[in-house]
């Protein structure tokens, strides 16, 4: 029997995918192969790529002129192909308001001057800085941010309007909201939480930024080179490319990402007026800046989060603890979760909280 995988990731994947995964782990599209013993040479799975980046292209809107292509290391690789590719004048700024966001600012630091130019730890990243309020470098490369913070549960509900190039680690929203790509220089994301199994990081970057990477990246990080061959320079991360391209076959009968982002919107928001509405549960977070993705919470006591996640377990409602930097619970309710399993949650909430009160 399935459970609710609330897991931030790998997270749990559509049913319908993973039944059509399984038909084609005997015989890929009539090859007499498993998409996962096949060649990328193949060309069956050149088709895989090519249709999964239209489709990418197609739901989010990305423009001709943006390279979209699928690499290997996830989004923490790309902590450092971020600078490696775009650190050209030594200056970057770097919005930190998470885990991650703090990895990328530290890493970003060993090629140039990456510069903090804001910082929510001074709250335990419960909230995002007023972007207009940032002091950005006049001369920087890029402004880096993550968009959704997996861990503390916030996100940028509006994002900086800046000078240099904007790029975002969107990891745990990508396809989650409508955005306008052009606004951005760079987009990547790890696609273990709402798109694909991990192993597979997507990026979107405008080519004209990404031509001339510094003379010490190695050949594997260079997105430009990635884009000159299709994602296809070396082996590449096959089956979660193939999973990819299900899923957002999947969220395009859906009906896109507006589509989605109703369903989102609705299902966080039953769990965030059930939480407020309970003197029992907290959420932490500013309102105005919470995730619809990663929604974290506590009980009264540590000794009751203990219990929580061990009789959710029971009840079929699994990967609820919180992080260790955060502790308690967390409940990621990413594309795929459905809005029966957000309300199985609600419900156990509710007789946990009954029980011991």
């Amino acid at each position: 029997m399935r459970v609710y995988n609330f897991s931030a990731g790998p997270s749990t994947l559509p049913e319908e995918v993973l039944k059509e995964a399984q038909r084609d782990l005997l015989d890929f599209a009539g090859t007499g192969m498993s998409i996962t013993e096949i060649s990328h040479r193949n060309k069956a799975f050149e088709a895989v790529v090519n249709e999964a980046s239209s489709l990418l292209r197609e739901l989010m809107g990305i423009p001709e002129d943006y390279a979209v292509i699928f690499v290997q290391g996830g989004a923490s690789q790309q902590f450092a192909a971020v600078p490696l590719n775009l650190m050209h004048t030594g200056t970057a700024d770097y919005m930190v308001t998470g885990n991650f966001a703090k990895k990328a600012w530290q890493e970003g630091k060993i090629y140039g001057n990456a510069v903090k130019v804001a910082d929510s730890s001074d709250r335990t990243y419960t909230y995002i800085p007023d972007v207009d309020a940032v002091p950005f470098s006049e001369n920087a490369d890029y402004v880096h941010i993550t968009s959704n913070n997996t861990i503390f549960g916030t996100r940028f509900v509006k994002f900086p309007q800046v000078k240099a190039p904007l790029v975002a680690d969107m990891s745990s929203d990508i396809l989650s909201r409508e955005i306008d790509v052009s606004k951005f220089g760079v987009i990547y994301a790890g696609a273990q939480k709402n798109i694909a199994p991990a192993g597979v990081t997507i990026v979107i970057a405008k080519r004209s930024l990404i031509q001339s990477p510094l003379p010490v990246c190695p050949t594997m990080l260079q997105w430009k080179v990635q884009d000159e061959n299709n994602s296809l320079y070396n082996t590449p991360p096959c089956f979660p490319i193939y999973i990819a391209l299900l899923v957002l076959r999947r969220l395009k009968a859906l009906g896109g990402i507006k589509a989605i982002n109703e369903i989102n919107e609705y299902k966080a928001g039953l769990l965030y007026a059930f939480i407020d509405g309970s003197s029992f549960y907290r959420n932490g977070v500013v309102k105005e800046c919470r995730s619809i993705m990663n929604v974290p919470f506590v009980t009264p006591s540590k000794e009751l989060d203990e219990a929580f996640v061990k009789e959710a377990a029971g009840a079929g409602l699994v990967s609820l603890k919180g992080h260790r930097l955060v502790g308690g619970m967390r409940a990621s309710i990413y594309n795929a979760m459905p809005v029966e399993g957000v309300k199985a949650l609600i419900e156990f909430m509710k007789q946990f909280e009954l029980a011991h009160k």
